[in-house]
């Protein structure tokens, strides 16, 4: 897998997919790495130039010192575009993925031509919480914060069974300094301003049991955006992909096809 050096760190960029495709960049959510799309993309269309990263702090690449701002992570974004010439991309984001997203859209209209907002919101809970999971995660490391998380993100079923420990074990390999580092940045960030200026063509996703971003969360962010479409899919948490990916990708698929990015 490619390090790229950007931004004075390494990030760990993967592309896949037809080089000359349309370009499509996936964000991931915070205590996961690129892996997170691996039950989606064999569902994918041929032809789609896909990028992956790991966020600083998660997967594979470098992890500076916390804490982190989300202007830094949508910068992170910008250059590995740049670095690769990817211009009018498909940015599916989720939860920070989707903050990055919305942010990277108000920066750079150039880079990104449509959007999918998944499981996430303009503004993600508040400053005390985030400020507390940090603490948590410095004294006690990030087993308990896993294990709420598992809760949160997954339908009681499927958090119940053993399908749930690759997650869970995804979530424990993050560092201690990127998962402290993203949540600084998640909670110093309110969009809702930003996002209401953006005018292009957006489609929200949002999971029926998702305990970190409930489905009127990720409505009310797509309300802001003129023309946006919501989708709902029911018995998934705040990782539908994982537990409904033939779902996830009809959706996916769809809205490409509306959008003309295929």
């Amino acid at each position: 897998m490619p390090l790229m050096d950007l931004n004075d760190t390494r990030l760990n960029v993967v592309e896949t997919g037809d080089p000359n495709g349309a370009p499509v960049v996936f964000g991931n959510s915070l205590g996961t790495s690129l892996e997170l799309w691996k039950p989606l993309l064999p569902l994918l269309p041929n032809g789609l130039r896909i990028v992956r990263w790991d966020k600083r702090g998660h997967g594979a690449s470098d992890a500076p010192p916390a804490p982190y701002k989300m202007g830094t992570l949508v910068a992170d974004a910008e250059a590995i575009m740049d670095a690769l010439d990817m211009k009018d991309a498909l940015f599916v984001g989720l939860s920070i993925g989707g903050l990055i997203a919305q942010g990277l859209a108000s920066k750079r209209m150039d880079l990104v031509r449509a959007m999918v907002l998944s499981n996430t919101a303009a503004k993600i809970g508040n400053r005390a919480m985030w400020e507390e999971r940090i603490a948590l995660a410095r004294t006690d490391g990030l087993e308990p914060i896993a294990d709420m998380s598992m809760e949160r993100w997954f339908s009681k079923g499927f958090a119940a069974s053993p399908a749930v420990e690759p997650w869970r074990d995804m979530y424990l390999t993050t560092h201690v300094e990127g998962l402290c580092g993203c949540a600084a940045a998640i909670a110093g960030t309110d969009f809702i301003t930003p996002t209401s200026g953006l005018r292009l063509p957006s489609l929200g996703i949002a999971g029926s049991e998702d305990g970190s971003t409930p489905p009127d969360l990720v409505r009310e962010t797509l309300d802001l955006i003129p023309g946006s479409k919501f989708e709902l899919i029911r018995g998934a948490g705040h990782l539908p992909h994982v537990e409904k990916p033939e779902e996830y990708a009809r959706i996916l698929i769809s809205f490409m096809k509306e959008t003309g990015h295929i």
